[in-house]
């Protein structure tokens, strides 16, 4: 059962930087990104190829870094134009486009059977049970130190100018913010936390296949970052604790259900998960963490 929960724990975290990478691109800019899935995998994919090649774990995560925010980078030129419903359905064709490249281009990702052996940073010498509360707390510190650092971008004057985005681009625009370029910068730095992400999962479970990055990863972290709070990177993260926690749950819940098969009860969870996002849209529309917004400063009375 400990095992168990240091594994839950483990995912929470790395789904928090999910969650985190969302709300960056969504809650800050504006730009609704259902992609996350395939930047996930890029991630997952950079590392777990670059460490196979002999190069140490932190280079792979730095390596994952690079080719994600080069990724965002791409999909961001080539949806200059898009916005709102055209750019998120554009994205969700790029996740499954990565998807299917991983899927078919065996030479590359092996297919179907994935990428295993996977190296685990210290594993062999602190054994599997040491390893696991270490990469816990691995994962836990890359996820403050990002939630930290976006938080203080957040209240800085360049999230400010991503708010402002947000709410007119053209208003923006008009007041002399650089609009593409900042869109540029943060998908790619979204893209870029987001493939860190994944390079966490890959190292952590030591294999990845296709498979492991299925669309429905993007709404489950919709679901966090709503359920937390759009536009907070703290709500964001306790959204995305409470959705694992949440989703980890539904296993025991549906087992109490007599006379199901596998397939039912997991499209019992399904419905389960549906039914979360209702209610705490309906009860919080706003997240469990809604987003402040500053009054704007009094003016000086006049002499």
């Amino acid at each position: 059962m400990l095992s168990y929960l240091i594994f839950t724990l483990t995912l929470c975290a790395i789904y928090g930087l999910l969650a985190l990478s969302l709300n960056l691109i969504w809650g800050s800019a504006g730009l609704v990104n259902l992609g996350l899935a395939g930047f996930f995998a890029v991630g997952a994919y950079a590392s777990a190829l670059a460490t196979g090649a002999g190069v140490p774990v932190l280079i792979g995560w730095g390596a994952a870094l690079l080719v994600g925010a080069a990724v965002g980078l791409v999909v961001t030129f080539a949806t200059l134009r898009l916005r709102d419903d055209y750019l998120a359905i554009v994205t969700l064709g790029f996740a499954e486009v990565i998807r299917l490249v991983a899927l078919n281009e065996r030479w590359l990702t092996n297919g179907s059977d994935g990428i295993s052996g996977i190296k685990a940073p210290l594993k062999a010498e602190l054994g599997t049970q040491n390893f696991a509360y270490f990469y816990l707390g691995l994962a836990t510190l890359v996820l403050v130190i990002v939630w930290a650092l976006l938080r203080r971008l957040d209240a800085s004057p360049y999230g400010r100018a991503l708010k402002a985005i947000r709410e007119d681009q053209q208003l923006a625009s008009f007041a002399g913010k650089p609009v593409l370029r900042f869109k540029l910068q943060a998908f790619a730095l979204s893209a870029a936390i987001a493939a860190l992400a994944g390079a966490l999962y890959a190292h952590f479970q030591s294999y990845i296949s296709p498979d492991h990055f299925q669309p429905l990863i993007t709404i489950y972290i919709f679901l966090a970052v709503t359920a937390g709070g759009v536009g907070r990177p703290s709500g964001a993260v306790l959204g995305a604790y409470l959705v694992v926690i949440f989703l980890e749950a539904t296993r025991f819940v549906t087992e109490w259900v007599p006379g199901l098969q596998p397939v039912q009860l997991a499209a019992m969870r399904e419905m389960l998960i549906g039914i979360a996002l209702i209610l705490v849209l309906h009860l919080k529309p706003q997240g469990i963490l809604p987003e402040r917004i500053p009054k704007a400063p009094v003016p000086p009375t006049a002499a």
